[in-house]
């Protein structure tokens, strides 16, 4: 089969879901030249999906970089539009007003402690960091709100603090660089260390009238840690969650063991913004993942009582096995 026969042929197999691949074709034949990687996060298409597409195109190389070669555009210019960033991001207008605090949360990311593969971090970029806080302020009203951060690998709580100084911001987590890291950065950030498979510190449950979380994308890491935000509220009407999770597009099943998770806990789907969030990394996923913002309800809290069927289990992939004890972090000053 020729080449342009493989093309349409993938194209075809894609169906509705073939705008990812256009796209993909769209970027390849407007001249730059692109790496994998760029190409996965840039269409939030799962690395092997691109790859799939690429071994059916005529491709010239530079290095790692491809492109389709420029006296062959015209066969593969598809009429698309590849920028489908806009789809799940209502603040993309307002990046450019904070581009100086953009660039301060992109020498922070690059300076913050490497991930732990044991607690399952992929950095999401300064960019997407930035998008949540503006999101937070286009959502909500925050002058006296509080935000918990369960977990905040991403730094989140520093991009909120630099936007919204008016809202407090704590941070619960199980790494103690991290929590360090935030603390040193001197934001007013009240850091918490917490193996939240034990639960919240008492000091935040209750606490917070927002709660943001990037967890492990299992459905029992999903459940876990969305659980425990919704422990950190403090009104069980107003208050919100709000989840990261990204899937392939080749495995929705996994995408619907996650989403009966948080139904599970009784969670108000209130909004999912597509491909949100964007990671220097899990090409799996696409570099990209979905955020979701939740809604308790009254049949929320019984879910997470301890003892209920709902009440998630300790079995997520982050921190060191229950049987051991917790390690006590050192007392941090708190704003």
């Amino acid at each position: 089969m020729g080449g342009h026969e493989a093309i349409d042929e993938l194209l075809a197999e894609a169906g509705v879901d073939g705008l990812r691949l256009r796209g993909a074709l769209a970027l390849l034949a407007g001249g730059r030249w692109w790496t994998l990687a760029d190409l996965v996060r840039e269409t939030a298409t799962s690395r092997r999906t691109i790859e799939s597409l690429l071994r059916v195109l005529p491709l010239e190389h530079s290095g790692d970089r491809v492109r389709i070669p420029i006296d062959q555009v015209n066969r593969y210019n598809v009429g698309v539009d590849a920028d489908i960033s806009g789809l799940g991001n209502p603040v993309a207008g307002m990046v450019a007003e904070h581009a100086e605090t953009l660039g301060r949360l992109e020498a922070l990311i690059a300076e913050a402690p490497r991930g732990r593969h044991a607690l399952d971090h992929v950095s999401a970029t300064a960019e997407t960091v930035l998008r949540r806080a503006l999101l937070l302020g286009r959502r909500f009203w925050l002058p006296g709100a509080r935000l918990l951060c369960v977990g905040d690998h991403d730094l989140t709580s520093l991009a909120v603090r630099m936007v919204h100084p008016e809202v407090e911001v704590a941070v619960a987590d199980i790494d103690d660089r991290i929590l360090e890291y935030i603390d040193a950065q001197d934001l007013g950030v009240r850091t918490r260390w917490a193996d939240l498979r034990l639960g919240l510190p008492p000091s935040l449950r209750g606490w917070a009238d927002l709660a943001i979380t990037d967890p492990p994308y299992t459905p029992e890491g999903i459940g876990l840690f969305a659980a425990r935000a919704a422990e950190g509220l403090r009104d069980r009407e107003q208050g919100r969650i709000l989840v990261a999770y990204g899937a392939s597009e080749r495995t929705p099943m996994l995408a619907l063991k996650v989403q009966k998770a948080l139904f599970d806990l009784n969670l108000l789907h209130e909004a999912i913004f597509p491909h949100f969030n964007r990671y220097l990394g899990a090409e799996a996923i696409g570099s990209a993942a979905d955020l979701y913002v939740l809604r308790p309800t009254t049949k929320t809290w019984p879910a997470i009582a301890p003892g209920s069927t709902a009440s998630p289990r300790p079995s997520t992939r982050r921190g060191p096995r229950p049987s051991s004890p917790p390690r006590r972090r050192r007392r941090t000053r708190r704003p």
